[in-house]
């Protein structure tokens, strides 16, 4: 961890700094510590601060604040993630709006090569409940490591971590608090048991100000970390609806149960399949094909490209990662190959170029 973290997290407890803005104050003065040390006068300058935002960026408690929130996290046995640091999710930090910094708690993996967010409403019925303990269980069989993501409310986002937990899937609640508590409170023995294999994860510090557009805000994170949503049960309004347009905004896919015409909690899941806002799906194995993730790679792949004299050496290294990874994001390309991301980028596009090498949406590369 960064000696100078505690500056990030006092940039984000000033009032006002959102992602967009703590982001724009970083690229302009370079990073947390110079944003805190500036002047009002260089803050007021800098495109869509103001004097606002600038005045509360000095508040002089800040610091204060954000090392009681380290000494917190330490008696916790949480951390802080900056979006510098190693292990900060990649597929949350290729969006826009995705937080400068995220705290959490328990064993968690949020680089996996596979992740599936699950939400929907908090008053399911059995339809629900079967549909989930399926699809769930399915996962845990076919892709044991397997990320799945919802937000630790009642109902849908329950019982997919409870279900999760017992099937030995890593699961990740993401909150709309600090992690000084768990709402809802009866689920306090569930986010304990999730710490062994998952656990917490939220953009809000200890003592902040319960608000639901924290839950709003939440919504996108559970979207961000996920390759692709799933819908349960939902309304024709919700917290579930908000998370697949949030999705659907990063270029993630996804995907709803269908139900009855009618029924209260299927109108949500019928509008966005009718609506082509989602794909329909019946059982986890419509997911997996609908997601790539049943393909196997080709054992004579790899002797093929080999054979390609026109490639050197370092874009065989890229070739060959592809080859037993099958498609990576480019933040996991660079992690593994330990290459700058400029140098990576540009063997990349010569790849592109000679037809070896194909790129998706939400910075994912793969082999044609």
């Amino acid at each position: 961890m960064r000696s100078d973290v505690i500056y990030d997290i006092a940039l984000t407890m000033a009032k006002g700094v959102g992602p967009v803005v703590a982001r724009r104050l970083i690229n302009s003065l370079g990073c947390a510590r110079e944003v805190l040390e500036a002047s009002r006068g260089v803050l007021e300058k800098i495109p869509g601060v103001g004097s606002v935002i600038a005045l509360q960026v000095k508040e002089p408690n800040l610091l204060k604040r954000a090392e009681k929130e380290l000494l917190f996290l330490e008696k916790i046995g949480g951390r802080v993630l900056a979006q510098d640091f190693e292990d900060y999710p990649y597929r949350l930090k290729e969006c826009e709006d995705s937080p400068i910094l995220l705290y959490q708690k328990g064993k968690l993996n949020l680089n996996v090569k596979r992740s599936v967010g699950i939400v929907g409403t908090r008053k399911m019925t059995q339809y629900g409940r079967d549909l989930i303990v399926n699809v769930v269980k399915d996962l845990a069989k076919e892709l044991p490591d397997c990320l799945v993501v919802s937000g630790l409310a009642h109902g849908v986002d329950g019982l997919s971590h409870r279900s999760s937990v017992e099937l030995g899937l890593q699961t990740v609640g993401v909150v709309g608090h600090g992690l000084d508590m768990v709402y809802p409170a009866e689920h306090r023995a569930l986010a304990e048991k999730m710490m062994s294999n998952g656990g917490l994860l939220t953009e809000f510090h200890s003592n902040c100000v319960v608000d639901r557009k924290n839950f709003v805000s939440r919504n996108r994170i559970i979207a961000g970390l996920s390759d692709v949503v799933l819908v349960v049960e939902s309304g024709e309004k919700g917290g579930a609806l908000l998370t697949a347009d949030f999705a659907a905004s990063y270029n993630r896919d996804v995907c709803a149960f269908p139900g009855r015409v009618g029924d209260a909690y299927s109108k949500g899941c019928n509008m966005l399949i009718k609506e082509n806002r989602a794909v329909l799906v019946e059982n986890a194995g419509d997911i997996i094909r609908m997601m790539n993730w049943d393909q196997k790679p080709s054992k004579k792949e790899p002797v093929q490209l080999s054979l390609f004299v026109e490639l050197d050496a370092r874009e065989r290294l890229v070739v060959q990662l592809l080859e037993m990874e099958g498609r990576m994001h480019v933040d996991q390309m660079a992690r593994k190959l330990q290459w700058k991301m400029s140098e990576l980028s540009s063997l990349l596009f010569e790849l592109e170029m000679k037809d070896l090498v194909r790129s998706f949406p939400g910075g994912v590369y793969g082999l044609k």
